[in-house]
Parts: structure tokens; sequence; C-alpha cells
């Protein structure tokens, strides 16, 4: 894939994680999708039916509301993109609970491309960001 390609493969998969629209999500997806979340308890996810449902229940714990571009690197059917992430923790994203606060926190991720579409991912969040900010309200 050329890079023009492989960013507009990867704006069409932000974009709809910023919506919520777990099926425009799964869609950027190849059938054998293996989703690799560093620290998830099940790792990896394999194949679309898995990987929507993480996603429909991780969205709407953690909102997102602006992913902020900082590098992307590019090879051979493969790109590392670095992020920051904006928006707001509901329910308990990463077993810490959200209330509602606001949180920004750096993403990491590998894709690897077939086809046109993502067939590996691999993400690192800033758990100690996501931590710090998310942490219990200290008892004074």
């Amino acid at each position: 894939m050329t890079r023009e390609e492989i960013d507009a493969l990867l704006k069409r998969h932000f974009d709809a994680e910023l919506a919520g629209d777990v099926p425009a999500i799964v869609a950027t997806f190849t059938d054998d999708i293996e989703h690799d979340v560093v620290g998830r308890q099940i790792n990896p996810l394999r194949g679309k039916e898995a990987v929507g449902a993480f996603y429909k229940e991780f969205l709407p714990d953690l909102e997102h509301t602006r992913v902020i571009p900082v590098r992307r690197f590019y090879a051979d059917d493969v790109a590392v993109d670095e992020a920051i992430v904006e928006g707001y923790a509901h329910g308990r994203p990463f077993d810490l609970e959200g209330y509602g606060r606001p949180v920004r926190f750096r993403l990491l991720r590998v894709f690897e491309l077939r086809d046109g579409l993502i067939a590996r991912v691999n993400a690192w969040f800033d758990l100690g960001a996501i931590r710090r900010q998310l942490a219990p309200p200290s008892a004074d």
C-alpha cells in the first residue's frame, strides 16, 4: 500500500472510533484480524466478531473526543502510529472508575496491513498517565 492509501485507511478507522461506530471500525479489518492490546487480560483477540465485541464494550467506557497525531512511520504493509488521545472516562476503563472525568494519554499502535485492510493491530496505551488521571480522590 502507498502512504496515501495507508493514511486513508487509518483515517477511516480513527474516524469510526471517534464516532463510536463499531460496524465501520470492523469494516477496516480483515476477516482474520488479530487485535493485541498490551496488558489486556484476554489477548490477542482474533476475528471480526471478537474484536467487534471488544469495541462495543470498550468505547462507551473511554469516549475519544479528539486524536492528535504525533508521528507515523511507514514500511511495506506496516504503519506505526503515535497519537495523543483526549476524551472522557465513563464506566470502568482499564478497571478504573471513570466518573465522566477527562483523560489525555499517548497511544502507540502498530498496524499490519493486507489487501487494503488492517490485518493486525498491536496497541500500547500510556496506562501510567491514565491511572494518574483516574486515581481515586484523596481523602483529606
